[in-house]
């Protein structure tokens, strides 16, 4: 059975995009005080994103050169996309069960 929380972290990935989002945005969709789905946390401690404060625009988050290697391994092991085509960030999210 995949690890749920693989599956969630490859869904961020997507959800960020190749562009960076907002901080704020990020936290308050992806931030949960569940321990089974830490998906933010797990993100972070995998070293797939990167967060940067940019003077007068706050800070942001994007994808790591790691997450960008792990979501195009994914995409490739699924034949969704080719791993050169831009994720949706618009997309909706998968639901996992």
């Amino acid at each position: 059975m995949p690890d749920p929380v693989d599956a969630l972290v490859i869904d961020l990935l997507e959800w960020i995009g190749p562009h960076s989002r907002p901080y704020a945005e990020v936290i308050d969709a992806w931030r949960t005080s569940c321990p089974r789905l830490p998906v933010w946390e797990e993100a972070n401690a995998r070293g797939y994103l990167v967060r940067e404060h940019m003077a007068g625009v706050g800070t942001s988050i994007s994808v790591s050169a790691a997450g960008l290697a792990h979501l195009h391994e994914h995409l490739r092991g699924f034949g969704a996309r080719s791993a050169s085509e831009p994720a949706n960030p618009d997309r909706p999210i998968r639901s996992v069960h």
